[in-house]
């Protein structure tokens, strides 16, 4: 079935449509969604959530643009909403400014593999992971990131950056070599 039968079909409430959608995109987004959440098992509560809104609201795809990312969306803004409602992510995503780093102004290389980037992304408290993410991996502009997670501009700036400097520290913890003054990393 190509996509704008299976579109169609979906539509229409057709089970092996919606069957056929889901299998095309599950894989991908169950990735996504891990990489926002702290469990597997809280990753796979986000993608059905997600998909159950990618079904509800598929008459609101305007084709205009790529589907799979229509749906990276929805799965983006249902993993936020899960990190907010759950209490074992809220208490992570208020983060005192008391208890934290001092920020770095270092840029640096570091040679990982992607799983064990994401490894290493998914030790952040849970605050400091979604905005990571949302920024350099998924590519949000900060005042999205704000307004999506009802935080402050100069919150979503100050977190993106103590992301940073923990990630840095982590890795150097873990003996990886980082290579400072290279611009452009993270």
């Amino acid at each position: 079935m190509d996509q704008e039968l299976i579109l169609e079909q979906c539509l229409k409430g057709k089970k092996e449509a919606q069957q056929a959608l889901y299998d095309q995109y599950a894989a991908t987004m169950l990735g996504l969604c891990y990489r926002y959440t702290k469990s597997y098992e809280d990753a796979e509560d986000v993608l059905q959530d997600g998909f159950i809104k990618v079904f509800t609201h598929l008459h609101q795809y305007k084709k205009d643009g790529d589907l799979g990312a229509w749906i990276r969306r929805i799965m983006v803004n249902t993993a936020i909403s899960y990190l907010n409602r759950h209490r074992r992510y809220k208490k992570e995503m208020t983060v005192d400014d008391i208890s934290m780093h001092p920020v770095s102004d270092e840029n640096p290389e570091v040679s990982l593999d992607t799983k064990e980037l994401i490894e290493t992304i998914r030790k952040l408290p849970a605050g400091y992971q979604a905005v990571f993410n949302m920024i350099a991996v998924d590519g949000y502009p900060q005042t999205e990131i704000a307004e999506l997670m009802d935080m402050n501009i100069n919150t979503v700036r100050s977190q993106y950056s103590r992301a940073r400097s923990m990630l840095i520290r982590i890795l150097k913890e873990n003996n990886r070599t980082v290579i400072k003054d290279y611009e452009g990393t993270f």
